[in-house]
């Protein structure tokens, strides 16, 4: 299975193609082309560990899935600030109209100590990293949840 992966992300990437000859990776010389790929898919046959050729078919090489990793763009308020008050407006307890930066969520929105342990949530999933139940009480407006995750994110723009 790992050998079939690492055969179509090659062939997805432009890269030598590989040939898998009885459980062991060859590379071969030849590029894949850029629309199709011709491959032969494995099949593993249940009563043997060995697999054999099924024969051939043409596959295009958009679509194929492939991890391809990177890094995420650096973080700035700005960015910081959009991506709470979007997470804030999707909660269905808000009203988009009422939001703003300045807005308390107790006083101004009408939530409870449940919705706002809910929205603190959201902000962790969102940001992916853990807020203290101490510093979680503490944040109340949209304003002290930016500045809380510039301050964990060494974000100073």
């Amino acid at each position: 299975m790992a050998a079939r992966v690492l055969l179509q992300c090659a062939r997805s990437l432009g890269r030598p193609s590989l040939t898998l000859y009885s459980g062991s990776l060859a590379i071969r010389a030849a590029a894949a082309p850029a629309t199709a790929v011709l491959h032969r898919p494995l099949s593993f046959a249940a009563d043997s560990r060995r697999t054999r050729w099924l024969g051939q078919s043409r596959v295009s090489s958009v679509g194929i899935l492939c991890r391809q990793y990177s890094d995420l763009p650096p973080l700035t308020t700005e960015s910081i600030k959009d991506r709470v008050m979007y997470v804030l407006k999707l909660y269905d307890k808000i009203s988009p109209e009422k939001l703003q930066t300045s807005s308390h969520f107790m006083k101004d929105l009408g939530l409870d100590s449940l919705d706002q342990v809910e929205i603190i949530m959201a902000m962790e999933d969102e940001f992916g990293f853990e807020i203290p139940d101490a510093e979680a009480e503490k944040l109340m407006t949209p304003e002290e949840i930016v500045q809380y995750i510039a301050d964990k994110k060494d974000v100073y723009e």
